[in-house]
């Protein structure tokens, strides 16, 4: 039986906090880390200073397909891979780290934060297993996600090729009532 490094463990609880800090689901977490499931609910309550929530992860690439998550997803993306590229980080590293400047992006533009540190989790283990990749958008040269086997050739991406309701989602209708309400007098 090997002996359990002290230095390996503090690090893994590092990782483990730091994903709590930024709200990653628990399932993440025994993904990333070999801590027992006693150990990070604790970690957890220490953090946060309740419960992890609980339920399943997200597990469809459908969501990242959609208009506005899928610009999230699509700058999450870029700023992650070059993360790794550039660095000899960790995948776990490279993901807090991306995570981090994109909120930071998100948060500077004074933007609602679409993407989750759980979601971004998922998007990086899709992109692992091969089931989303970045296509190059003809019109503004961006990369952005797509399905792996989706036809490329002529792609324009949301931000080139608006959809007619982008941006009017119930949340922006009921922010603007009282202005339309005071409006129609």
């Amino acid at each position: 039986m090997m002996a359990r490094s002290v230095l390996t463990e503090a690090r893994q609880i590092d990782i483990a906090r730091d994903l709590i800090e930024l709200d990653a689901r628990l399932q993440v977490l025994e993904a990333e880390v070999s801590l027992s499931r006693e150990r990070l609910l604790r970690l957890y309550r220490e953090v946060k200073g309740k419960s992890p929530p609980k339920g399943m992860l997200p597990f469809s690439t459908d969501w990242f397909m959609t208009w506005q998550p899928n610009i999230h997803s699509s700058l999450f993306m870029n700023i992650y891979q070059h993360q790794f590229k550039s660095s000899d980080l960790e995948p776990v590293e490279a993901l807090i780290r991306a995570f981090r400047l994109y909120r930071e992006q998100v948060e500077s533009l004074g933007m609602p934060e679409v993407l989750s540190v759980t979601r971004a989790w998922r998007l990086t283990r899709f992109f692992g297993a091969g089931m989303l990749g970045m296509t190059e958008c003809t019109s503004c040269r961006g990369h952005f996600v797509t399905h792996s086997f989706e036809l490329s050739h002529q792609y324009v991406c949301g931000l080139c090729n608006m959809p007619s309701r982008a941006g009017k989602t119930r949340q922006a209708v009921v922010g603007r009532e009282p202005a339309t309400t005071c409006a129609a007098f």
